[in-house]
């Protein structure tokens, strides 16, 4: 095995920008795994003698896997280092990706995308836990705003790559991709990656799992931190998941144009990144937190007013106020990351995982929560949807206030 990268020099003002383009790269392999898949769900079904319902799933099993990978994998990175986790998630992910193809039922099909999940999530979760361990608090944000970019935008751009493969190759060229793009950078890995976690934690001692976790959940702050980022990104997952709904069910508009409004949202979120990678070791995390969260409220605000008071409206008056929504989750999510993952540096892995499952775990809760509320309501409008997301970043700012400034201020 190739000799680890040496370790990178960060006392320099400039960003490692190779270094940070192959935490990108890792960062941005499960998100695209997680729904590359979903237009050829139906032509998987015919052919593999199922029901779309059952397929559906290699989706559904995979964000669970996922949650619960970053549980554990952070925990390991935290034991055993950062770069033989990444290298072994990343095999794991290029074997589970060839192994799908030759599967022999659907059964098997569903057992490999679960484990997928788990070696897909590594770059996700420990990408975040190697730049904390290179950086203090503040830049640390301002770095993770160009991971978490890919996070957010993977996924929105990966159902139109599945659907091209599938469409000039058939189904199995998708799992081809994912072996192939997994194999790439893990050479990459393998030559550049360096490991930044220090002998047995920063203070020397050897990382006790129970013990980090526990001294973690007795911080209110890092509770407050993860609440914001989860809860904030609840109102994204509520659009997520009833976005659709509202455009093709209630406004009378294709699946296409909801597909381009809906890729049109990734603007504001990368705005939001890069203003929070310029502002955020100059306004520090909270403050950065604070007006990230304010922005959201605003626009879920702006969006439940037009909601009401236009209920005939078209899909522009609803979605261009994401633009606003998603610039909030964009400045919100990397500060409020690097928040919880400086609680307690020597465990990053840890609150690293611990922040990623429950930002999942909301976000499932959202996304399938909004559809239950429309169904309760008989919602003929966009405003269940508006008022939905409105209640996550109003309880996520009152969060930040109870359990994050209100500590700072004590």
């Amino acid at each position: 095995m190739t000799a680890p990268a040496p370790f990178p020099d960060t006392t320099t003002a400039r960003p490692p920008w190779r270094l940070l383009a192959l935490l990108v790269a890792m960062s941005s392999i499960g998100p695209t795994a997680m729904t590359i898949l979903v237009p050829a769900i139906p032509v998987m079904a015919v052919e593999l003698s199922t029901s779309p319902e059952v397929l559906q799933l290699t989706v559904s099993l995979y964000l669970a896997c996922l949650a619960v990978a970053q549980l554990v994998l952070g925990t390991l990175s935290d034991r055993f280092g950062r770069r033989p986790v990444v290298i072994a998630g990343l095999a794991l992910t290029a074997i589970t990706s060839l192994a799908a193809i030759a599967a022999t039922s659907v059964s098997m099909l569903i057992a490999m995308r679960s484990m997928q999940a788990f070696g897909a999530s590594t770059g996700q979760v420990i990408g975040r836990a190697m730049v904390r361990d290179l950086y203090e608090r503040d830049r640390a944000a301002a770095m993770i705003g160009w991971v978490t970019m890919a996070v957010v935008v993977a996924p929105i751009f990966a159902p139109l790559a599945g659907g091209i493969l599938d469409e000039a190759f058939g189904w199995p060229a998708i799992f081809v991709f994912l072996a192939v793009w997994a194999v790439l950078v893990l050479l990459w890995a393998l030559r550049d990656l360096p490991e930044t976690r220090k002998p047995y934690g920063i203070d020397g001692a050897r990382p006790r799992a129970g013990a980090d976790t526990r001294a973690l959940f007795a911080s209110p702050v890092f509770i407050g931190y993860v609440l914001c980022a989860s809860l904030g990104c609840g109102a994204f997952f509520v659009f997520l998941g009833g976005g659709s709904f509202v455009i093709v069910d209630i406004m009378h508009r294709s699946t296409l144009e909801s597909g381009v409004w809906f890729a049109t949202t990734s603007v504001g979120y990368m705005l939001g990144n890069y203003a929070a990678a310029r502002a955020s070791q100059r306004f520090g995390v909270p403050a950065m937190v604070r007006w990230g969260l304010i922005i959201e409220v605003i626009g879920t605000t702006l969006t439940a007013a037009i909601s009401g008071a236009f209920p005939d409206a078209g899909p522009a008056l609803i979605f261009l106020p994401q633009l606003i929504i998603q610039f909030g989750n964009g400045v919100l999510l990397p500060n409020a990351i690097a928040g919880a993952i400086s609680i307690r540096p020597q465990a990053a892995g840890t609150a690293s995982g611990i922040c990623g499952f429950a930002q999942m775990a909301f976000g499932a809760v959202a996304a399938q929560g909004v559809a239950y509320v429309h169904t309760l309501v008989g919602a003929t409008t966009a405003l269940p949807l508006s008022l939905s997301m409105l209640f996550f970043a109003v309880v996520a700012l009152i969060s930040y206030y109870a359990l994050v400034h209100r500590r700072r201020m004590s």
